[in-house]
């Protein structure tokens, strides 16, 4: 029965479109916290999707992902089905452009939550508990982390093939199968048959319109596969992958680069030379095997084991 469905106690009525802002604690300040949370029902049953970004604070691309197909009303012409949109989860880390909250806990390392817990266990436990349980799949919008570049990419639950059929119709360029990552959002929807695809794109702390542009175009070739939106986006096509490996500095220096994210490269080429200040020598770093470049450091100022280069490729 395509009936109400209650979040925190708020009734949703099919057909309506509302903001719920769902609180979440007070600071020491008195300052009062809270989750806005947009939900679109259509009058007709359907899927539930969710939408979701800023689960980490310094991560702007994802937010201004939810927030451009919030903003854009399509969602107001839902066919048949719910959307659940939350553009930003971590508030308190968005307001100190962090990536953690107050007390340098991660949400995403913090499920399935306790509503007795810290901050991250709190919101954590919201996600777990409100909005989980009313979801059939849904898209986790990330960026790299600090000084880290992502090519637009999906992130898909090894042997979970109602994940992979969504990610390929969502058209990222690359795919990467893996394990999901303990007390994460993505484990804790695993573990409640809900499959979410985390998708990558950009740089924390920095928007990439060209990642924006393309996450918003696969929430909308989801809707539209799922019959939730009448609407036409072209198809994209994705190279899927299920091998990666982390290349790092092997000494400290000023690296300079010939590989960018979204490059193809043979095993053996040179991928960056690093220059040491102490001995002015340089070193190369090579490619270890023919791959893509998922990821580069965008900071020319390396430690020794800093990481350099995210290649994905197959045995």
């Amino acid at each position: 029965m395509w009936g109400d469905i209650l979040i925190e106690g708020h009734s949703f009525k099919p057909g309506s479109s509302t903001n719920l802002e769902l609180p979440v604690t007070e600071l020491p300040s008195g300052t009062r916290i809270h989750i806005n949370i947009y939900v679109f029902r259509a009058k007709k049953p359907g899927p539930s999707m969710l939408i979701l970004g800023g689960l980490h604070g310094d991560e702007i691309n994802g937010v201004e992902t939810v927030r451009r197909v919030v903003k854009g009303k399509a969602l107001n012409k839902l066919k048949k089905g719910m959307v659940i949109a939350i553009p930003l989860l971590n508030v308190f880390g968005f307001n100190n452009f962090s990536r953690s909250v107050r007390d340098g806990k991660d949400v995403n390392r913090s499920f399935p939550g306790s509503i007795n817990g810290s901050l991250a266990s709190r919101v954590a436990y919201l996600m777990s508990e409100h909005i989980l349980p009313h979801i059939d799949f849904g898209v986790d919008f990330h960026t790299g982390g600090a000084s880290i570049f992502n090519h637009p990419q999906l992130r898909v639950s090894e042997g979970d093939d109602h994940a992979m059929e969504l990610a390929k119709v969502f058209g990222a360029p690359i795919i990467l199968t893996n394990k999901p990552i303990p007390k994460s959002h993505r484990k804790q929807a695993v573990n409640m048959g809900k499959p979410i695809l985390v998708y990558e794109g950009g740089e924390s702390l920095r928007l990439d319109e060209s990642s924006i542009s393309i996450g918003v175009h696969g929430v909308y070739r989801l809707l539209a596969h799922q019959g939730m939106l009448d609407m036409k986006v072209p198809v994209a096509e994705s190279e899927v992958y299920s091998k990666s490996t982390w290349i790092r500095a092997p000494r400290p220096g000023i690296v300079n680069q010939f590989f960018q994210a979204g490059d193809r490269v043979n095993k053996g080429q040179r991928l960056a030379e690093i220059h040491n200040l102490d001995s002015l020598k340089r070193s190369y770093v090579h490619a270890p095997r023919t791959c893509r470049v998922l990821a580069q450091v965008n900071n020319p100022v390396v430690s020794r084991g800093d990481a350099l280069f995210h290649l994905v490729y197959d045995e």
